[in-house]
């Protein structure tokens, strides 16, 4: 028989052990911010809607469990109720005013369990004008402001997939912030109200590119600067095999390299 002597068990314990996770089944970003706290040791129960299972089409289900409600109906709204009251965190990415209409918001569940934190993950966030609308990716670089800074010269801006603001925007800046608010809630002992934004999410994370047009690297027109085309020595060229070779040789002494080579 082995056995792990204490020390080593402390050693390998994750840092989320114990932080208990309800995430109500939603598109890629709130499943992404589900398994990024499952990896770090949360346990994470996945509530799935009875009528669309997201079974078998959750790529980002890994670490979690999962149970099936039915919040449309009072049974599946109490069943959510208590178990929100003994969880620490709840992921939310209904549409504005959803969870309301189920008596299910925040009011309603913070009062049953003041240390819960409450995280809505939505496009445009609970206020504005944009809070009702439906949207996705490309909508929400576009109103962030980032999608104007993407695409070579001449051409129409594009959006690099979904990567942008569904998962970097939306699903690893909401686990930053539920981390966040977990560590606030060590020193206060109370839950709050997360809103995690995918439009402010994106328009954060591309800040640097406002911030360092003064510096040269972005004054120029979309694909003419020096990471978006607009330099020999930062761009992607065709190899005679017919595949693609990235170069990003920005340093002199590594584009002599490259001219050598």
């Amino acid at each position: 028989i082995c056995r792990r002597s204490p020390a080593a068990a402390v050693a390998v314990a994750m840092a989320l052990s114990g932080v208990r996770v309800l995430e109500l089944a939603g598109l890629a970003p709130a499943p992404l911010c589900g398994m990024i706290l499952a990896d770090f040791g949360a346990q994470v129960v996945r509530v799935d809607r009875l009528s669309h299972s997201t079974v078998g089409t959750d790529v980002q289900a890994r670490g979690k469990r999962s149970l099936a409600l039915d919040l449309k109906r009072p049974q599946g709204a109490a069943a959510l109720r208590r178990l929100c009251s003994r969880a620490d965190v709840l992921i939310e990415p209904f549409r504005h005013g959803v969870m309301e209409k189920l008596g299910l918001g925040p009011e309603v569940l913070l009062q049953e369990n003041p240390r819960l934190i409450y995280a809505r993950l939505t496009g445009f966030g609970q206020t504005g004008k944009y809070a009702k609308s439906a949207g996705h990716d490309i909508n929400y670089l576009a109103l962030s402001g980032v999608l104007s800074k993407l695409g070579r010269k001449n051409e129409n801006p594009y959006a690099p997939v979904n990567l942008l603001a569904d998962f970097a925007g939306g699903g690893v800046m909401c686990a930053m912030g539920i981390v966040i608010a977990l560590f606030e809630r060590a020193r206060s002992g109370r839950g709050q109200v997360i809103d995690a934004s995918m439009v402010e999410g994106t328009a954060y994370l591309s800040s640097f590119l406002w911030k360092s047009e003064n510096l040269g690297l972005w004054s120029q027109p979309r694909g003419e600067n020096l990471l978006d085309s607009g330099a020999p020595f930062y761009e992607t060229y065709r190899t005679s095999d017919g595949k693609f070779m990235a170069v990003g040789a920005l340093e002199p002494q590594f584009y002599n390299q490259l001219i050598k080579g």
